[in-house]
């Protein structure tokens, strides 16, 4: 089998084929944050990969386990060699993805993380949202056609199956590499009609669809962003229980998948 990304149109439609015919056997969960993968980790008793294929020096964490008829693989960008914290952002985000594709070669990814709602669009904290399309918001290129590539609009993958059993919410999500929000991002934001915004999804879709892997994204709401609390407060007041709600459906999310093809989703 070639690996993700290589080879001819015809046979990566094939391999795609030969995937959808058969229950998901590999999973790649990407976690921004190491708050937000820890409670995965120890969930599904996920052991650290001291000799992961990822290039030499790079901070990149890589775990792995078996739960049920499933090999789940969680990789997290670590910490910035230069400052000691999370390697957050649409960088980061693009090479981990690319690099845990090539050498994972995952069925399925879930990108997993916490997120800003928008009340305007019904989301409180502790919500988690199954997303339905992710778009950037800080990638302005004011030229025709190229405007939309900065946008990047793109449909998940479709799981109405799942989406139903667990009864989750569902909106679209818009990433940037800013925390806080412009005006010119707010409108950008509103373009795109997001009820969530987060700082990783629209890259690792990006990166997903280029090596044609299957991704959903699972974000769940740790601050308001049209609210009347500073962002970056509200977010760490939040952050320690809403990780724990996002582990939960992370949980659910896995239990769903556990024997189905792709296309039962």
């Amino acid at each position: 089998m070639a690996p993700h990304g290589e080879g001819s149109d015809a046979s990566v439609e094939a391999m795609v084929a030969q995937v959808e015919k058969h229950p998901i056997s590999s999973i790649l969960i990407i976690i921004a944050m190491q708050t937000e993968a820890l409670p995965v980790v120890n969930k599904f008793q996920l052991i650290e990969n001291p000799h992961s294929s990822f290039p030499k020096g790079v901070p990149w964490i890589h775990y792995h386990g078996a739960y049920k008829d499933i090999i789940i693989n969680l990789v997290w960008p670590g910490k910035d060699l230069t400052f000691g914290v999370d390697s957050v952002g649409t960088i980061s985000a693009s090479l981990v993805t690319y690099a845990s594709i090539q050498a994972l070669q995952p069925d399925l990814i879930i990108n997993a993380g916490t997120a800003g709602g928008f009340k305007e669009k019904g989301a409180a904290i502790g919500d988690v949202c199954l997303v339905s399309h992710v778009a950037f918001h800080d990638r302005r290129i004011p030229i025709p056609v190229f405007d939309l590539y900065g946008v990047g609009l793109r449909q998940t993958y479709s799981t109405p199956n799942l989406l139903k059993a667990l009864n989750l919410k569902t909106g679209k999500l818009s990433t940037g590499d800013s925390l806080d929000m412009s005006p010119h991002d707010e409108a950008s934001i509103a373009a795109n009609d997001a009820t969530v915004k987060d700082m990783e999804g629209a890259a690792v879709a990006y990166v997903a669809e280029l090596l044609k892997v299957p991704a959903i994204f699972v974000k769940a709401v740790t601050d308001i962003v049209d609210g009347e609390k500073p962002t970056a407060e509200e977010f760490l007041q939040n952050l320690a229980a809403v990780t724990a709600t996002l582990e939960e459906v992370v949980t659910q999310v896995i239990d769903f998948i556990s024997g189905k093809c792709l296309p039962e989703l």
